[in-house]
């Protein structure tokens, strides 16, 4: 568990499911990305944390008072590479970005993705989040000429992998 400013980065809990969902949702909708083909309809975005169950994967959230303010996992997506997981559910609402808590969660999925043995981190996004986009270039994810895996996320352009060095 993280602090900062009275926001706690936790594990997610079942009861964080809701919030965390409508949470995706609406920042889908902020900007104007598809809902279909994303993870705005996919059905794993009602049940995250029973997703992260007995498979190698985790998602953490940002907590405010009880209210979920954002999130971020990783996940060992069908189709990727060997030892390599996807980072999924990241997504922050207005209220925490620009505070530092979006690199915070971002950069503790990473760590805890290394110290799950895996040895590269896949993210699919939309140009429309370029703030993100930088972020990601900023801590070594790179440009991929096309999709890894099989997210079921087809609607989704823009698709970055880092290498987890030592």
């Amino acid at each position: 568990m993280e602090t900062k400013d009275g926001f706690i980065i936790r594990p997610i809990k079942e009861t964080d499911n809701a919030q965390m969902a409508r949470l995706i949702r609406c920042v889908i909708d902020e900007f104007g990305v598809s809902r279909t083909g994303t993870v705005y309809d996919d059905p794993v975005t009602d049940c995250i944390s029973q997703s992260v169950e007995n498979v190698n994967a985790e998602c953490w959230v940002i907590d405010y008072g009880g209210e979920i303010q954002g999130g971020c996992g990783f996940y060992p997506t069908k189709g990727l590479p060997g030892k390599c997981a996807e980072i999924v559910k990241y997504y922050l609402s207005p209220a925490v970005r620009g505070k530092g808590l979006g690199g915070m969660i971002l950069d503790l999925i990473v760590r805890r993705a290394k110290g799950a043995g895996y040895t590269s981190l896949y993210i699919e996004t939309f140009p429309s989040f370029g703030k993100a986009i930088d972020m990601y270039k900023e801590r070594g994810f790179q440009l991929l000429d096309g999709q890894l895996g099989d997210s079921g996320h087809t609607a989704t352009s823009i698709f970055m992998l880092k290498v987890l060095t030592d």
